[in-house]
């Protein structure tokens, strides 16, 4: 079983002449056309460098274009020599300059001599194909693309939209299906003759002279119309990017190369010397072994979302992802914690005794950043700069926990902290959040101020609080929300604090005994009252029972004061 190579050559000629020796001297005789705008003293060079092979010739050269007709036509002219001038072929193998034979040529005519009438084409319906790129795909065949892509792209894209405009659509030639898939193909004697030699071949050409790129799509369509049997894969390994750019192979490749079992590889970097050297250097044939583009797929398929969705929580200036499309907003689970300090003075400090995980402070609050034990430099380096962390809080906390990813990160949030993240910590699906509603004037009670002042900042502090419970309570909130008031929490505390300590990981499992100290609320009730007698309305704390008045040692409880 003989095949036969074409090879399409554009640059690196030197290295088409290195692989078009291996496969000549290894018996295989080889059909090469160079671009006609390669230069002058590169071809010279390529044809004395296979000068001593009567097996390697050069057919009629072409000015070779991305996506146009132009790279059909050298196909087929080098396809039409390789078909007159070498009988004894039975399979013709397209190659390009930039492809590497990564088993010996015995290998693959053993191959080919198991399949004597399968064609090796990848040939799919515009329907069935998910990986065009370019935002054409059924239109490629129905409009008409006189002009260049890359060259006259505005008279590309503007002939399109005209065409569209006027509803302007073309059909195939009859009883042709139009299909697409790669353009480097191994395709039998018979097949190859048969579609060259069809009476209505000037009708199929004149047609796919005006389809956009047509050399993924002109053998890929008459294959279907000639072939016995058609195998719609590729004998090449080739693999493409988001943008729909074939990945070039590298030296640090080799091994995989070697792993992916397939018998051409492409495309591979001109001064890969280690990889032409291995490939290229005389080897024995071991056995007809089927390709494995499997492995080497899924690991393209990794590297191209770890390159376009990024790990989870990680942030960098080369791929800032655009709002709401991120993969993952935060790296790990954390805990947000609001009203517990207000009620248990001693909260941090309790909770890193029972809980496994890292406990801040108020990392938002409007006088310090609060990061454990009281450091002023936090996980990663991070400073407690409040122009740094209010620059862009979103980074700081993003950072933070993705600096600390292996401990759970608990922190404490208030009305009275700066409030840039609401909505972020809202449609995170990794915050668990867990608010005491109305604690916060817990410390209005205790406070030595006025009352004016005291009742203007509850009235402030509510307005704040009940924005931000909006928008936990709306329908885009990801996060895992717990919400209580007041009333409610210091009626049974040890319940929802048994519940936050199994969530966060709690460091011995047996039940919660000894939950922390609270405050003394003596009175509350009576504060509220006197807050609505001054004609502020609480709203979050629930309903305290008045038991007695409320005076605050400096408190003014007269009407001095309280203009607004």
């Amino acid at each position: 079983m003989t095949v036969g190579f074409l090879m399409l050559c554009h640059t690196a000629l030197e290295r088409a002449a290195h692989v078009a020796r291996f496969w000549a001297e290894s018996g295989a005789p080889v059909v090469i056309h160079v671009d006609s705008r390669a230069p002058r003293h590169e071809v010279e060079a390529l044809h004395r460098r296979v000068a001593d092979l009567d097996t390697i010739s050069f057919s009629a050269r072409h000015a070779c274009e991305w996506g146009t007709w132009s790279l059909v036509a050298a196909t087929i002219d080098a396809a039409q020599q390789m078909l007159d001038r070498h009988p004894e072929v039975r399979h013709v193998f397209l190659a390009s300059g930039a492809c590497l034979p990564l088993r010996p040529l015995a290998e693959l005519e053993a191959y080919l001599a198991v399949h004597p009438d399968t064609d090796f084409i990848e040939s799919v319906t515009v329907a069935d194909v998910g990986w065009t790129v370019g935002g054409i795909d059924t239109e490629r065949f129905t409009l008409r693309f006189p002009f260049s892509w890359r060259r006259n792209r505005r008279l590309f894209d503007g002939y399109v939209r005209l065409q569209r405009r006027f509803g302007f659509r073309r059909s195939p030639p009859a009883g042709l299906v139009p299909h697409l898939g790669s353009q480097w193909w191994c395709l039998t004697r018979r097949t190859l003759d048969d579609i060259l030699s069809d009476p209505r071949r000037k009708e199929y050409d004149r047609y796919f002279k005006r389809v956009w790129i047509p050399d993924e799509s002109y053998f890929q369509s008459l294959t279907r119309l000639h072939a016995r049997c058609v195998d719609s894969r590729s004998l090449t390994l080739v693999k493409f990017d988001v943008r729909g750019k074939p990945h070039i192979f590298y030296d640090d490749h080799l091994e995989l190369l070697r792993r992916s079992n397939c018998f051409v590889a492409r495309k591979i970097w001109p001064r890969a010397d280690r990889l032409y050297d291995t490939f290229l250097s005389p080897r024995p044939a071991i056995g007809t072994a089927e390709p494995d583009t499997a492995t080497i797929g899924r690991l393209f398929d990794h590297a191209a979302e770890r390159r376009t969705r990024g790990r989870p929580g990680l942030y960098m200036q080369s791929r800032f992802p655009r709002q709401d499309h991120e993969n993952g907003k935060t790296a790990a689970p954390y805990s947000v914690f609001q009203g517990f300090t207000e009620l248990f003075p001693e909260f941090c400090g309790w909770l890193s005794r029972q809980a496994v995980g890292r406990v801040h402070g108020h990392l938002f609050s409007p006088e310090r950043v609060e990061f454990a034990g009281g450091a002023s430099v936090g996980p990663g380096c991070l400073t407690d700069s409040l122009p740094l962390r209010d620059y862009n809080p979103r980074a700081f906390l993003t950072n933070l926990i993705w600096n600390d990813r292996s401990a759970r990160q608990c922190f404490m949030l208030s009305p009275r902290d700066t409030q840039p993240l609401n909505w972020f910590l809202a449609t995170d699906p990794n915050a668990q959040i867990s608010v005491v509603t109305g604690a916060w004037a817990v410390r209005l009670f205790q406070a030595r101020r006025p009352f004016a002042q005291i009742r203007r900042e509850a009235a402030r502090l509510q307005r704040l609080e009940t924005q931000q419970l909006g928008v936990l309570r709306s329908g885009y909130v990801k996060a895992r929300v717990r919400i209580w008031t007041l009333s409610e929490f210091v009626g049974n505390p040890t319940e929802p604090l048994q519940t936050i300590l199994e969530e966060v990981g709690v460091r011995n499992p047996r039940q919660l005994l000894t939950p922390p100290q609270m405050v003394d609320l003596t009175g509350f009730g009576g504060f509220l009252q006197e807050l609505r007698n001054r004609g502020m309305q609480p709203r979050l704390m629930g309903d305290f029972p008045v038991l007695g008045g409320w005076r605050s040692p400096g408190a003014v409880v007269s009407g001095e004061g309280e203009g607004s």
